[in-house]
């Protein structure tokens, strides 16, 4: 568990050391995403400034004339995203343009500056990439017979090259669409991955409240039901307390078996089932406060913050940490803690000794009062084990050690990249 811990530290260090490397990259590929106009324009910008100063090396054009003609390279670049087909329209028609009124060089390979070819290529991407379906071929048939009618015959092949440029982005975008629906038939798996560990987790629930609180409820009621007969009561008010008893312990053993129908309706709405989280954790503390457990505790975790399968975890790791506390140490100093630390939840549930303890280690014997070292007990509950699988689950570390003469349990979670699922628990 040290080893683990260890790693687990020294993967976190290690990662925060990492982060300058590749956080500039990330940030600018996020606000590339976010802002495609800016880019598109600032690449209309440059392809202009290009165009303009390399126009006269193959085309006899009057200065006055380059920046209008550099404009008109560049502006198809504007229509990329929105509207790739009109886009690639603009360029094929400035193309036409360049071909049939302005003349180049005897010695310019093309009727075209090196800038116009460029953008005309990007425009076919982007009908490969984001165009219609029905506009792709008039786009692969177009260009090519504008590359057979203005190229010459060394350049012609290019009517078929468009055409595998073409292919390579209905390529890529075939891949993407791929990638999406994987990714949507992987969100589709883990939601029902997270389903079935929902109904599973129903599952053990009913079990316990079945084999535990109903068993021990049913026995109440025969006991309330058989004292006054077994110990010869004819006392009408302690026969009345006792049908008092009886009376509360039925009703309890309804509730718990109204729950148990709830709960093993395996088909019935997820969000039926009991869900605490961490918004019930101040409640919790208040209700081991008024058991008299010398509690304090520190919440400085917006609830809101945390996925609803995370704070599970979390409200069953302090529920579970508290009961051992008050079964183990009764009478112990409990501190309870729970912050953010860098994107990771961190819960700490610390007991001193119990007053009792010192006392026995006094007079040179040791305490017989087991600490909730074991994974399991008597009670059917689940222990550290059982809090370990929970923390695991979530992708996260879990501590449990005696600390001194009392005992400390640490979970940290993850608060972002857990499935966020309503009902998860």
């Amino acid at each position: 568990m040290v080893g683990g811990r260890v790693v687990a530290a020294s993967g976190r260090a290690v990662s925060r050391l990492a982060r300058p490397l590749w956080w500039p990259l990330w940030r600018g590929q996020r606000w590339v995403a976010g802002h495609n106009d800016v880019v598109l324009g600032l690449g209309a910008l440059v392809m202009f400034v290009i165009g303009w100063s390399t126009i006269q090396i193959s085309h006899d054009v009057p200065a006055s004339l380059m920046p209008v003609l550099a404009l008109a390279e560049a502006v198809p670049l504007l229509f990329l995203r929105r509207a790739p087909f009109v886009g690639w329209a603009v360029a094929v028609a400035v193309s036409v343009v360049w071909w049939a009124l302005v003349p180049a060089y005897f010695s310019s390979p093309m009727p075209w500056p090196v800038v116009q070819f460029l953008v005309l290529l990007a425009t076919i991407v982007a009908v490969g990439l984001w165009g219609r379906w029905r506009e792709i071929p008039v786009a692969i048939a177009a260009t090519g017979v504008l590359c057979v009618a203005a190229l010459p015959d060394d350049l012609k092949p290019w009517a078929l090259g468009q055409a595998l440029v073409m292919g390579v982005a209905l390529l890529v975008r075939w891949l993407v669409l791929s990638r999406r629906q994987i990714a949507v038939q992987k969100e589709e798996v883990e939601t029902e991955r997270a389903r079935r560990a929902v109904v599973e987790e129903r599952s053990r629930i009913a079990r316990e409240l079945h084999d535990v609180v109903a068993h021990h409820m049913s026995m109440i009621v025969v006991q309330a039901q058989s004292a006054p007969i077994r110990h010869g009561l004819s006392d009408a008010d302690v026969v009345g307390e006792f049908a008092a008893i009886e009376g509360s312990a039925r009703q309890a053993l309804n509730e718990v078996r109204s729950v148990l129908g709830v709960l093993r309706d395996e088909n019935g709405p997820v969000e039926t089932a009991p869900q605490p989280d961490l918004a019930q954790l101040p409640s919790l503390v208040k209700a081991s406060k008024a058991a008299g457990m010398p509690l304090t505790s520190r919440l400085r975790l917006d609830p809101a913050q945390v996925p609803p399968g995370t704070a599970l975890v979390l409200y069953r790791v302090a529920q579970e940490s508290l009961a051992n506390a008050a079964r183990h140490s009764p009478g112990a100093a409990v501190e309870l803690t729970l912050e953010e630390d860098s994107g990771w939840a961190r819960l700490m549930v610390r007991n001193s000794a119990p007053p009792a303890a010192d006392n026995v280690r006094a007079n040179g014997g040791e305490s017989d009062q087991p600490r909730g070292q074991d994974g399991d007990d008597e009670t059917g509950g689940n222990g550290i084990r059982g809090m370990f699988e929970r923390v695991r689950a979530v992708g996260g570390t879990f501590e449990a050690e005696p600390v001194g003469a009392g005992f400390v349990v640490i979970a940290t979670v993850p608060l972002t990249g857990r499935p966020q699922v309503a009902g998860l628990g």
